[in-house]
């Protein structure tokens, strides 16, 4: 096998493991995804063996392994700093939660060992000859692009619910189109999602998102009302779907993963707290869930800014400035950023502003829009010009500490400190004082003679 897509050193390695097993007369082989991405030219970064040899006969063969899932007959061999699964050949039957076969019994006939697998394009496998073996047309789906399950479709989705989401994930993913006799399987087998825990749901949901075509899994999982039947239902579906589906339009042209699940929930009319909820109820990590919720409580804190700029006010825009670089501080430069990045690919139409900043060709013209693009794409290039201006963007960047604060007004620590500290701080990123030590004192005794 003369691997094209593949890292030489891995390619090399894997071979040495084949080689290994039939030197002690055994069957190997490369099987599914490596072969997969290879044939279709896209980079393989691991890479599966399947082989005949029960786990017992690899691990002898090996000094380094791993019983990684004897149950199963997967051994993770050990092999020039690179591992990989070898499984043997295997049929599974009693999926009694549809996710985990109850029964595994070990067979001698590699194409038993593929009849089990999810779909034709990953239930080929490869020799050491270059040959491919291929019982169930695999190869010829990746040439028509498309996601078909071996042998009949309910059965494979009633085995392992959790094949419904790989389908709409490889489809997505790859851009492929869904067998039609598979994508039936699917729609009478999707209850069956409820027995799949959240976590390996949200994994799939995750590739969806962050690949390279989420508009087209987000459309599928529209179609077939895939997610309201899981364990923690996700919003993508009803009457407002195809109003949520325009917004996110440019999903694909955003590179941050926080930002695409940011932008996916503010299509679906979720406010900051519930998409922390509903981030949560996803077993998000901590991280992911904070980056997005800033991301849409600088939304919610832009959109009220916008609403305060008053018709014809003179001071309109200097408002909506203190007001978002205040967004900026409380949340973060990057949050900030990230919610203007969302506001740039939103769709453009909407209400002309207020106060048009001077100089803005803006069309008296008045269409429907949602109250972040009101005024919003006109002031977009304003808003990081704000932000880029700012002479400090953090506390710790203010030239007084609140120790320095309290000696110089003889006061003791308290409440009153944070507030100060926050009053200076907004000032000083507005360009109303110099981020000077001497500057701030005295503002910080003027504040404190007024009591504000």
């Amino acid at each position: 096998m003369k691997w094209k897509m593949a890292p030489s050193a891995m390619a090399l390695a894997a071979e040495n493991v084949i080689s290994e097993l039939t030197q002690n007369g055994h069957e190997a082989f490369w099987v599914g995804g490596c072969i997969r991405d290879e044939l279709l030219g896209r980079p393989v970064h691991d890479m599966d063996i399947t082989t005949s040899a029960v786990p017992e006969e690899v691990i002898a063969i090996f000094a380094r392994s791993i019983p990684t899932g004897l149950a199963h007959g997967t051994v993770t061999v050990l092999q020039d700093g690179h591992g990989f699964e070898v499984t043997t050949y295997r049929t599974e039957s009693g999926y009694v939660d549809h996710r985990r076969p109850e029964h595994v019994e070990f067979v001698s006939d590699v194409k038993e060992d593929l009849r089990r697998r999810d779909f034709t394009i990953n239930a080929i496998c490869c020799g050491l000859d270059g040959d491919l073996i291929d019982p169930f047309g695999g190869e010829k789906d990746l040439a028509l692009r498309v996601i078909r399950c071996v042998g009949d479709a309910e059965e494979r989705f009633d085995e392992d619910a959790l094949r419904m989401l790989r389908c709409v994930r490889f489809a997505s993913v790859l851009d492929f189109s869904i067998a039609k006799n598979t994508w039936r399987g699917l729609l009478r087998q999707r209850d069956k999602l409820a027995h799949i825990a959240v976590e390996r749901v949200r994994a799939e949901l995750d590739r969806i998102v962050e690949g390279p075509h989420p508009r087209r899994g987000l459309a599928m999982l529209a179609r077939c009302e895939l997610l309201a039947r899981g364990k923690a239902p996700f919003p993508w579906t009803g009457t407002d779907l195809a109003a949520a589906a325009a917004l996110t339009a440019g999903i694909g042209e955003l590179e941050s993963a926080h930002l695409r699940w940011a932008l996916l929930l503010h299509a679906l009319k979720q406010s900051a707290q519930e998409a922390d909820e509903l981030l949560r109820a996803w077993t998000f990590s901590g991280t992911t869930r904070t980056s997005v919720v800033q991301v849409l409580r600088v939304r919610e804190a832009w959109t009220a800014a916008l609403e305060a700029v008053p018709p014809g006010e003179p001071d309109g825009t200097d408002l909506l400035r203190r007001r978002f670089l205040a967004a900026v501080l409380t949340f973060g430069v990057e949050a900030a950023e990230g919610w203007l990045s969302l506001l740039a690919i939103l769709p453009a139409g909407g209400l002309p502003a207020a106060n048009p900043p001077a100089g803005s060709e803006i069309s008296p013209a008045v269409t429907p829009a949602a109250p972040e693009l009101v005024n919003g794409l006109i002031y977009l290039q304003a808003a990081r010009d704000w932000i880029s201006q700012m002479p400090l963007k953090s506390l710790s960047e203010l030239a007084v500490t609140g120790n320095e604060l309290a000696e110089a007004l003889g006061k003791r620590p308290g409440p009153w400190l944070g507030n100060m500290l926050s009053a200076l701080l907004q000032a000083t990123a507005s360009g109303d004082l110099l981020n000077n030590k001497q500057v701030l004192l005295l503002e910080a005794k003027r504040m404190d003679g007024h009591e504000l």
